[in-house]
């Protein structure tokens, strides 16, 4: 009898570790070609970052604003592409393609509605909020330029979020590593032709964004349109369904909302701190947007996997995916985190010729890169929770951790900037300050969830 319980028990090892490596290969499979689809934007603007940086200290600083106000906007409406994944993944669980697909359809035309009129309004607008940022004279009318130059990109880059909730949902997701490569190839090109042959200037960077934008927008509709048609999907604009998709993003929104206004609060912050902090936090937030985007395709992978299982009802797989979806965060935040840091060393030189703004670089470099294990597992649970569509935990978690983030920063700006010598300690203490209270207290929130039984529904 003994015998026999350790052979199965040896089975029940063996089984458990092929279950692991099938779950850990297709969070790969799923991960992998998510990262080229989340890189896009923050491609461009580090495309935009290496190439202004070398027309001037003020562009740089300008671009830092107008990046900010362009990640903020368009960051605000990720929404589409998470409770799209989500929905979609929901229905194909349950077995219900068509209405996952229609789904899908109504998140498009959602999309164009909401870009036309960030486009428009940002446009209208961009003075005074570079002017809110902290931007005065040259630096203004550089970060007023390049802002209104890329938001008429808005549009087909909120189409690229919803298209991306239909293939992410579906599980068919190289298509959006191919529209990423696509687009980075595309903004590069006509980055150097505008930027450096015709003298375009920070202009030309923006329009090259722009077109970049529209370029993948389309790249990634037209074959979503075209399996929506395939399985009897209506294309015509279906209010009820519009109306369902804005609904179920908004505690979405909120949550976004809470995370930006802290970043918009972090680049005002080192605006306050001077010019080379400025600048040398935009080289390092350009390079930690394009890396969190891997941490972050680790959670969108278990997100849709997650999806589906709840959909079907698999409590037990949805824990297991959680389990596992939360060390693949934490592993590859380990591996993103070390490169970062040594990355950090010699990036400043990619980004600007000023050897005191290459130093800040590689001080927010290094300090970020301590805590990005901590940031891929709270990221990873992110994800979690997304799929399971927990959106009101983490919409009121991610305002309050927002709320005290924003308050010391306000400390720091109205009695630390006097007491900290230099700007290389201002720059070491505001990312200390981001790290530990923002992604610090949103890894807290999201670990007891996760940890409860709460969310799996």
């Amino acid at each position: 009898m003994g015998q026999e319980q350790d052979e199965l028990d040896e089975r029940g090892g063996r089984t458990e570790q092929a279950e692991r490596g099938g779950t850990a290969r297709k969070l790969a499979a799923l991960a992998i070609p998510t990262f080229g689809q989340l890189i896009a934007e923050p491609t461009f603007i580090l495309i935009d970052t290496a190439i202004v940086g070398h027309i001037g200290d003020a562009s740089l600083a300008g671009l830092s604003i107008g990046s900010t106000i362009i990640l903020t906007a368009v960051g605000l409406c990720i929404f589409l592409a998470y409770s799209t994944t989500a929905q979609v993944a929901h229905l194909l669980g349950a077995g219900r393609r068509r209405e996952g697909l229609q789904a899908g359809i109504d998140g498009l035309w959602l999309a164009l509605l909401i870009g036309a009129v960030l486009g428009i309004g940002l446009f209208t607008f961009a003075e005074p909020l570079c002017y809110a940022l902290g931007g005065r004279g040259a630096v203004l009318d550089q970060a007023v330029t390049y802002t209104r130059a890329v938001v008429l990109g808005a549009p087909g880059m909120l189409l690229v979020y919803a298209a991306n909730g239909i293939f992410r949902g579906l599980q068919k997701v190289r298509i959006t590593l191919i529209a990423a490569v696509s687009g980075a190839v595309v903004n590069t090109l006509l980055e150097v032709l505008f930027v450096l042959v015709f003298g375009w200037g920070i202009a030309g960077s923006g329009a090259a964004t722009l077109i970049a934008q529209w370029f993948m927008g389309l790249f990634l509709v037209v074959p979503a349109v075209l399996w929506a048609r395939a399985d009897g999907v209506t294309l015509r604009p279906q209010i009820a369904g519009i109306m369902a998709a804005g609904g179920d993003g908004l505690p979405l929104f909120i949550r976004t909302l809470a995370i930006r206004a802290a970043m918009v609060m972090t680049v005002a912050s080192a605006a306050r701190m001077g010019t080379h902090v400025l600048a040398g936090f935009q080289a390092v937030n350009s390079s930690w947007n394009f890396a969190m985007n891997m941490l972050d395709s680790v959670g969108i992978a278990g997100q849709t996997l997650v999806g589906a299982a709840l959909g079907a009802r698999d409590w037990k797989r949805a824990r297991a995916l959680t389990r596992s979806t939360g060390r693949a965060g934490a592993v590859v935040g380990l591996g993103v985190g070390v490169a970062f840091a040594v990355v950090g060393l010699a990036a400043g030189h990619f980004f600007s010729p000023n050897p005191e703004i290459q130093l800040l670089t590689a001080v927010g470099m290094i300090t970020m890169g301590v805590f990005f294990p901590l940031q891929g597992w709270m990221m990873a649970l992110d994800g979690i929770l997304i799929g399971a569509r927990d959106f009101r935990y983490l919409a009121a978690t991610c305002t309050l951790t927002a709320v005290v983030y924003i308050a010391v920063l306000g400390v720091l700006v109205a009695f630390g900037i006097p007491l900290i010598p230099g700007d290389v300690a201002r720059t070491a203490t505001l990312w200390l300050a981001f790290n530990v209270v923002l992604m610090g207290g949103r890894g807290l929130a999201n670990g007891l969830r996760a940890r409860s039984d709460a969310w799996m529904r």
